[in-house]
């Protein structure tokens, strides 16, 4: 079975990915102005959504090539959080095909180890244990840490449950597959891979992706730029919608 897509707009082609535990329609207070610009293409990941009956492993090379099955060939691919990992593994595996990347609060090593800041090990842990009595409860928690230190968290907290509610919860199972990926996956060393241009948008109070992580992904990704949106969190798009689609028009003129 093919993943849900939905496509609007006339342009050059730009997928979205959504991050763990919600789904495309996380990306609404945007898309209908970034389709002015952009033939997008919104995806539910595997197991998400309306793609509820596509099973997600914890194998990225196969969720890269899912996406890729599902889309127009020849897109910007714009992921967030774990969609980004999906993007950046596309741009790895078929380094010809994408005509940039926009890699949003993402980053190619989710977990913290040394000199490299990220989610400890023990905060995934505690979601994948939640998962196991109370899932719905764990993705709570996971939105909540999304808008931590962000300016008017609580209404983004808010909007984001809102968003989570409005299509059928994701399946346990391709929880902890996601969970999995986010901390299993490694792409630093691959990173050289990647020769499209790449633009990184991350918030000033990310605590999932901290700022610190992104200027080391700088060093490590020669074809990327980086923009940090002040006050933002880890979903700028719903944060400071007007900024970021600023951000994503401007990679027009690079692609």
């Amino acid at each position: 079975m093919n993943l849900y897509t939905r496509t609007l707009g006339q342009g050059p082609d730009l997928v979205l990915i959504h991050g763990w535990g919600l789904h495309s329609g996380i990306f609404d207070t945007v898309t209908d102005a970034l389709s002015r610009t952009w033939r997008v293409t919104l995806v539910d990941l595997p197991g998400h959504g309306r793609s509820q009956d596509v099973a997600l492993e914890p194998d990225l090379p196969r969720l890269a090539a899912q996406i890729a099955h599902a889309v127009p060939a020849r897109a910007v691919w714009l992921g967030w959080s774990l969609g980004g990992l999906a993007a950046m593994q596309h741009a790895i595996d078929r380094p010809q095909d994408p005509r940039g990347l926009i890699l949003v609060a993402s980053t190619p090593r989710f977990i913290e180890d040394a000199g490299w800041a990220g989610i400890s090990p023990e905060t995934l842990r505690a979601f994948g244990l939640g998962l196991q009595g109370d899932f719905l409860g764990t993705l709570r928690r996971f939105l909540a840490l999304q808008v931590q230190g962000c300016d008017g968290h609580t209404d983004l907290l808010r909007r984001l449950k809102q968003q989570m509610l409005r299509r059928p919860p994701p399946r346990p199972e391709a929880l902890a597959a996601g969970l999995t990926l986010l901390r299993e996956t490694d792409l630093r060393p691959r990173l050289g891979r990647i020769a499209r241009p790449a633009l990184l948008i991350y918030g000033e109070h990310d605590r999932i992706v901290p700022a610190r992580t992104v200027r080391a992904f700088l060093r490590r990704l020669a074809a990327a730029r980086a923009h940090c949106l002040k006050g933002a969190g880890h979903a700028p798009f719903l944060s400071h919608p007007d900024a970021f689609l600023s951000l994503v028009d401007a990679m027009l003129d690079e692609t």
